[in-house]
């Protein structure tokens, strides 16, 4: 009966533990990145078709 119970007990405690591990992660890594990016205006005609490629 001793051993189901601390069994129990250090499972509990695992579970515990496991989920406050993921909410410390949830708070420390960032969700999305806020800077943003400054494409420059294309200046040749290559540069053109291949932003125009890229955007699509």
């Amino acid at each position: 009966m001793q051993d189901l119970k601390l069994k129990f007990i250090l499972s509990i405690l695992a579970g515990i533990v496991f989920s406050f591990v993921f909410i410390l992660l949830a708070f420390a890594l960032p969700i999305k990145d806020k800077k943003q990016m400054v494409i420059a205006k294309p200046k040749g005609k290559l540069e053109q078709i291949s932003h125009a490629v890229r955007t699509k």
